[in-house]
C-alpha cells in the first residue's frame, strides 16, 4: 500500500490515531449537517485549512492536497449542477471537497498501521456479529490511502490531454475509470501474493 504519511512533531502528528479518526470523523459530520450555505461552507473551508495548520502544513501543502482532489470536486460539481441550484451545488461541492482534503489530511499525520490498529479497536465488538475487525480496518485504511492516488492518475490524464492540445470529455473519464480499475488489480494481486486476499 502506498503510504503518504509524512513525519512531523505537530500536534496532529503525536495524537493518537483513535483520537484523530474520531475527530475526523466528527469535523466531517458536523461539516455534512452544519456546511448548508455558503457562508458556512467558506467556514467549513477554513477549519480545514487550520486543521492543516495544526498538523504543522503550511498553505503551500493545503493548496496541493486542494489541487490533487481537484477532479473528484469537477466530477461533483459537474453531478450537482445538473438535479441543483448554482448555489447548492457548490455548498454540496465545497463540503465533499473539505472532507476528503481531512481524509487526506489524516493520511499525511498517521502511518498506515496506526490507522489500521486504531480501526481495528474501534470494530472489535462488532466481532461477536461475525465481523472481522482487521479485514474491514484494512479495507478502510486501504480507501483512505487511495483518493489522493486516483487524483493523481486524473492529474497526469488532464496533463496528458494537455500536451495533445486535446479538451476534456467522456473519454478522460473512462481512462481515469480504466486506470483506477488496473490500479486495484495491481493491489489485489500485491495482496493475494502476501495471502491477504
Amino acid at each position: 500500500m502506498i503510504s503518504l504519511y509524512r513525519p512531523g512533531t505537530s500536534p496532529l502528528h503525536r495524537a493518537p490515531a483513535g483520537a484523530k479518526l474520531a475527530g475526523m470523523a466528527v469535523l466531517a459530520v458536523a461539516i455534512s449537517l452544519v456546511a448548508r450555505t455558503p457562508l458556512m461552507a467558506g467556514v467549513a473551508v477554513l477549519v480545514v485549512f487550520g486543521a492543516f495548520l495544526l498538523g504543522g502544513f503550511g498553505p503551500v501543502t493545503w493548496l496541493r492536497q486542494l489541487w490533487a482532489a481537484r477532479w473528484i470536486a469537477v466530477f461533483v460539481a459537474v453531478t450537482q449542477f445538473v438535479f441543483l441550484t448554482p448555489a447548492d451545488a457548490v455548498v454540496n461541492t465545497t463540503r465533499v471537497v473539505s472532507v476528503v482534503m481531512l481524509a487526506g489530511l489524516l493520511t499525511l499525520t498517521t502511518r498506515t498501521s496506526e490507522l489500521l490498529e486504531a480501526l481495528q479497536r474501534v470494530l472489535s465488538p462488532l466481532q461477536r456479529l461475525g465481523v472481522d475487525p482487521w479485514r474491514v480496518g484494512f479495507t478502510l485504511t486501504l480507501t483512505i490511502a487511495l483518493v489522493p492516488v486516483v487524483a493523481d492518475f486524473a492529474a497526469r490524464i488532464r496533463e496528458a490531454q494537455r500536451a495533445r492540445g486535446v479538451r476534456i470529455g467522456p473519454r478522460g473519464i473512462v481512462t481515469l475509470l480504466v486506470m483506477s480499475l488496473r490500479h486495484a488489480d495491481d493491489v489485489a494481486d500485491a495482496l493475494t501474493a502476501r495471502g491477504i486476499a
